[in-house]
């Protein structure tokens, strides 16, 4: 057993098993519901970690665990119709709502 990814963050956590879940790993939290011990215990020692049970898949659960925390950002976009920049989360102008077809 092997300890692949942990964070301050319940829903960090639970996000990053899931994903690995989907991939057939089996895994199980320590430290669920270890937050309410802080102050008893360090803070860092009662964050939720994701385990994998089997050593073999730790380099794939690894893997999707750094994937899940790197942020796409995409590329801004130019309006067709007003010309005016347009971040890459936005699916339409925040100017003119003309859409982001490219």
């Amino acid at each position: 057993m092997k300890m692949v990814y942990t964070n301050e963050s319940q829903f960090l956590v639970t996000n990053v098993r899931n994903l690995i879940e989907a991939q057939d790993i089996k895994t199980f939290l320590k430290n669920e519901f270890a937050q309410g011990a802080v102050g008893e215990i360090s803070a860092f020692d009662s964050w939720p970690e994701v385990w994998i049970f089997e050593d073999s898949d730790f380099e794939q659960a690894s893997q999707i665990a750094t994937n899940s925390q790197v942020i796409n950002k995409g590329e801004d976009w130019k309006c067709k119709q007003c010309a005016e920049s347009n971040d890459a989360s936005f699916e339409i102008c925040w100017n003119c709502q003309g859409d982001n077809v490219k």
